[in-house]
Parts: structure tokens; sequence; C-alpha cells
């Protein structure tokens, strides 16, 4: 596969929406390779939701970049090499409403990205934002505003806790063509801030799904935002199950 330079943009708006897990249930979604990132006992997987601006190769001008939205369906896990114990996403699922990356998924960018519609409304406290995918197989739909803490019922213990999980988890392993065979792509910003938002309204027909995840497996935690933040997004070796 062709592999693009560094890409830098702006990541305007990145919401993480997240789920604790039952770790059993995650474990028989996973390659054999991963196991799952445990926190108090508990898996850890959920959405990205991610509006990219001024998207291109490094150390060019801003006015040729892209902008699209795009959502991410992924999981924290683990895995071994070479004598270490590494950490990261695994994405089964990419989807993304702009058409050079559905065309050009599992090629020039990480994993095969499916083409979807995004309806988006937000203000500097609020947001409402829907995706459904063309294809019909992934819908999802989420609204809330701006809030000072964790949610009472969230496994970690602070935004603090929480901003480290998942900041150590920068790379992502993604779902391609292949079957034995998985794009990797690391996040690299000097930025990173989270902020907690609370949602009111949480729908993913991905976790909804009762053959994925049965009744009680799978409960909303929390969700985070990340807003205006200059990034880099490295090729990393693609792995091989």
């Amino acid at each position: 596969m062709l592999k693009l330079p560094t890409i830098q943009g702006i990541i305007r708006r990145r919401l993480l929406v997240n789920f604790h897990v039952d770790p059993e249930i995650v474990q028989r979604q996973l390659p054999a390779r991963f196991r799952p990132k445990l926190y108090e006992g508990r898996a850890v997987a959920g959405i990205c939701l991610i509006r990219l601006e001024h998207i291109r190769p490094k150390g060019l001008p801003e006015m040729i970049g892209m902008s699209s939205e795009n959502g991410a369906h992924r999981i924290a896990v683990e895995w071994d090499e070479d004598g270490q114990t590494l950490e990261g996403v695994f994405i089964p699922r990419r989807d993304t409403n702009s058409r050079f990356n559905h065309l050009f998924g599992g090629r020039l960018f990480p994993g095969v990205q499916h083409a979807a519609t995004f309806e988006v409304e937000e203000s500097d406290t609020r947001i409402s934002l829907s995706m459904k995918a063309k294809d019909n197989s992934v819908q999802v739909k989420v609204e809330g505003q701006v809030a000072e803490n964790l949610p009472s019922g969230s496994i970690f213990k602070s935004l603090a806790d929480a901003s480290r999980f998942f900041e150590k988890g920068s790379r992502g392993l993604s779902v391609t063509a292949d079957p034995q065979r998985l794009d990797s792509i690391a996040l690299r910003t000097d930025q990173w801030r989270v902020e907690p938002i609370d949602l009111q309204s949480v729908y993913s027909s991905y976790f909804a799904d009762a053959h994925r995840f049965p009744a009680g497996s799978a409960t909303f935690d929390h969700a985070l935002l990340m807003r205006n933040i200059a990034h880099e997004w490295l090729n990393a070796s693609d792995m091989y199950l």
C-alpha cells in the first residue's frame, strides 16, 4: 500500500463517546493477538467523532488542506511485541463524509472508510451530532453540553485519569480489506487537552446490537471533548495477524 508522508492539520472537534464493557464480550470481537485494556476491571470501547480541517502533507500550506467529518468505533487494547506490552485502539469500523477518504481508505489513508452522512449543530457549550452510514449498517446520535465533571457513574475516578487512559492509546489499528492486515497510524500533538461533556442522549447501533453486546454488557460511561488542536498523523508499521 502506498503510504503518505506525515499528515498535519487541525482537530476542530473530537468527541470521544466511551462505554465500559464486559471484558469477555470484548475479547470475542478482537483479533487473537489483542486483549482489552482494562480500567477498574472493565474493558473500554467507544466512538471517536472527529472533524478534521486543513488536512494535508506536512509542510504544505493550509489552503490546500481538506476537511471532513469522521467516525471510528474503537476498542482500547494491549498486545505484546518484542518483549514489550504495547497499547492502542483496535478500530473495526470507520465512517466518513469525505468522498476522497472513502475512495482511498485502506490505500492512502488507514482502514476501509465507509461513506456516511453527518448532521452537526454545535456551539461553544452544546453539540448535537448524528451519523448514518450509507450502507445503513451503523447509526450514531449524541446530544449534550459541556460539563465540569465526569458523570457520577463513570468507572474513572477523575478527568485526569480518563485523559491519561486515552492519551496513551494514540496508535490506531484499523481493519482493511485484507483480513490478515491492519493499517496503523499514530496521533501526535503537543496540545493534548480534554474536557468532559454531559451527553443527555447517546445512541450507537453498533453498541446497541445484542449480537455483539448482549443486554447489560456495554454501558455508556462518559464523553470527552477536544477542540482546536494542532496535530499530526504519523504512519506506523502495519500489523499482520
